[in-house]
């Protein structure tokens, strides 16, 4: 079904008072199109009148602000040049270098530190002898705290120095029922 194109009159007049004059200039555009057209295109020649015409390239901002202009005369010395030229070199040179080195003795050493340190040919391990039999299921093990178990604020009274850590039921226990103390903890 083909679309009819949009006249004046089959507006509804649902238009504002005011924008009536905007509607009568745009009703001789719209009349040449349907209304899908209009929305997929838009409407031309309401903004410009000459649809040939090229767009602008040069802003006003660019007009108004132009870059600077050479003035023609040296801005830096002739020595200032030379140096900052030999210290650009110095530095291409050495970067080259580092990137590039030519030197067969920098080849890089791909050697562990156990290949190095502890596969010396020569070396002999030695495992020193025991001088008393330890278990470690059973022994205390030996730490700062179990030295200084005497320093400890707010700790149970220490039953067995060999063993400062093991559970305790003094705190608990109350002092009628304790049978394996023969006097009775001081008053604090």
């Amino acid at each position: 079904m083909a679309e009819q194109p949009n006249t004046v009159e089959e507006r509804d007049g649902s238009c504002v008072l005011p924008n009536r004059a905007e509607e009568r200039a745009a009703a001789a555009l719209a009349a040449q199109k349907t209304r899908s057209q209009i929305q997929k295109h838009g409407r031309r020649g309401i903004l410009m009148m000459d649809q040939e015409s090229k767009m602008e390239t040069v802003t006003t901002m660019k007009a108004a602000f132009v870059p600077p202009k050479s003035l023609g005369v040296r801005l830096r010395g002739a020595r200032g040049e030379l140096l900052e030229k030999h210290i650009t070199e110095m530095i291409r040179e050495k970067v080259h270098a580092e990137l590039n080195p030519t030197d067969p003795s920098l080849e890089t050493d791909y050697c562990s530190t156990t290949q190095k340190d502890f596969c010396v040919e020569g070396f002999v391990p030695h495992i020193p002898e025991t001088t008393q039999v330890h278990d470690y299921k059973t022994d205390q093990a030996v730490s700062f705290w179990s030295e200084n178990c005497h320093r400890i604020q707010g700790a149970t009274a220490v039953q067995n120095l060999k063993a400062p850590f093991r559970k305790s039921t003094l705190f608990s226990t109350p002092i009628g029922e304790r049978l394996d103390e023969i006097e009775l903890p001081p008053d604090n």
